[in-house]
């Protein structure tokens, strides 16, 4: 994974977010309520791990491949979360949100960066 590849995935996610990938979206709040789908598109084509930290309650989903945490949607947040950097999996994420919340993101992203 280079540079280009993560900023041009960056990029296609918040062309894709919307109400459709996640309930809480919100115009002026896009990254809102993204997390486990973002999580899980960007374990889809970068790999490596998924990780969640407490955040008011509820978890919040991130990554780490080759000893870096990225947080994608982190910018839904005022305050970044103090990451405890626990251990999760695709099945854990995908708990949190609907499927098709997640398709939906998936299925876009792969258009957005012109993927079969």
């Amino acid at each position: 994974m280079t540079e280009a590849d993560l900023n041009e995935f960056r990029w296609a996610l918040r062309r894709c977010w919307s109400v459709e990938t996640s309930s809480l979206w919100l115009p002026e709040n896009p990254a809102r309520g993204q997390c486990n789908v973002t999580a899980l598109v960007f374990y889809d084509r970068f790999g490596g791990e998924i990780l969640k930290t407490p955040v008011e309650g509820d978890w919040h989903f991130y990554n780490r491949r080759a000893g870096t945490a990225y947080d994608l949607s982190a910018e839904q947040f005022s305050v970044p979360p103090a990451y405890l950097d626990i251990p999760s999996n695709r099945d854990e994420a995908l708990a949190g949100t609907a499927p098709q919340r997640y398709q939906a993101l998936a299925a876009r992203v792969r258009e957005v960066l012109g993927m079969p």
